[in-house]
């Protein structure tokens, strides 16, 4: 089975390895040269310390060169970069080919989820998005992991168990593509909030209430953009919403922390230099969705003004005792 992988970055480089861990054929696709080529030659990653990536996997800046002949195109690429990826890809793409969607966030100024801006220009029901509780870092150490599998259609479904699903990763079927999106999204912008309550010093008992009471909101925002309520119980919702809102590796909520801390602001703008936050990212595009929608959520609107309107983070703790 041929795999073609749209961005090697440290998310795309675990999928490749348990397409690897399954025989599949692999070929990974950046636009950066540089990039490429250190990928190639010395076969290691800045973004995934210690592991050796597996001579077989091959690497390209040639689009049409990897999606050629794939049976399955997986783009992986950064929330704010699926738009010219799928613009270029619509070039090449073939209608026997399954796509599938491991990017995470709302696209801004469209506020669009992921899978509709990929749908903007390939047309295509052989469609699936995959989102779960899983660092990069973790794949490919070997530990079991579990991913929800959001897809309407059977083949692609199929497809995608028999080249990812294996002894240590499991993928559990849901048809609930948007309540999937949806969780995907909005936990990395959760997690900025989980990482000032960390770095105010809060302890774990607020921490997990943060936690229940950030999976009603999001349970309330997935059935008000039509999913199924019952997604936030998923490996992509409460799994996912877990891990990121607890775990030093996730860089939202380091990012979370470095605010609650009060470090400065130069500090601050270096990591977000150094590394890809979708929070951040997606902070915007959520915030402005559920303003357009209606949708009652204090804590967006609170994490928001927090960030770019200088608000104390403190607020958070008064937030939690006063929400209704």
């Amino acid at each position: 089975m041929k795999v073609a992988i749209l961005g090697p970055g440290a998310y795309g480089l675990s999928l490749a390895e348990m397409f690897n861990k399954n025989n599949c054929q692999i070929t990974m696709w950046s636009k950066f040269t540089d990039e490429i080529k250190e990928l190639d030659e010395l076969r290691i990653s800045k973004k995934l310390p210690n592991y050796k990536i597996p001579k077989n996997i091959k690497f390209t800046t040639d689009m049409e060169e990897c999606v050629t002949g794939a049976d399955l195109i997986v783009i992986a690429v950064p929330a704010g970069h699926v738009d010219t990826v799928s613009l270029e890809l619509k070039n090449h793409y073939q209608s026997n080919q399954h796509l599938c969607i491991a990017s995470k966030g709302i696209e801004q100024d469209t506020c669009l989820f992921v899978h509709d801006v990929v749908s903007k220009y390939i047309k295509t029901k052989k469609l699936a998005v995959i989102s779960g509780p899983s660092f990069a870092i973790d794949i490919v150490s070997g530990y079991p992991i579990g991913l929800s599998l959001g897809t309407t259609n059977a083949s692609t479904e199929k497809i995608l168990k028999e080249t990812l699903q294996n002894d240590r990763l499991k993928l559990r079927t849901s048809n609930d593509i948007t309540g999937i999106e949806i969780c995907g999204s909005i936990k990395n912008v959760i997690a900025i909030a989980a990482g000032m309550l960390d770095g105010l010093g809060a302890n774990e008992s607020t921490q997990a209430m943060f936690i229940t009471e950030s999976l009603h909101d999001i349970k309330g925002l997935i059935k008000a953009l039509g999913g199924d309520k019952k997604t936030i119980l998923s490996f992509a919702g409460f799994g996912d919403l877990l891990l990121t809102c607890t775990s030093t590796k996730s860089r939202n909520f380091t990012y979370g922390h470095l605010i609650g801390s009060k470090k400065s602001k130069k500090e601050i703008a270096k990591y977000i230099k150094s590394t890809t936050i979708e929070g951040l990212y997606t902070l915007e595009s959520i915030y402005e969705l559920i303003n357009n929608k209606k949708v009652d959520m204090p804590i967006i609107d609170l994490i928001y003004d927090i960030i770019f309107k200088n608000k104390n983070p403190e607020h958070l703790l008064k937030f939690l005792i006063e929400k209704e």
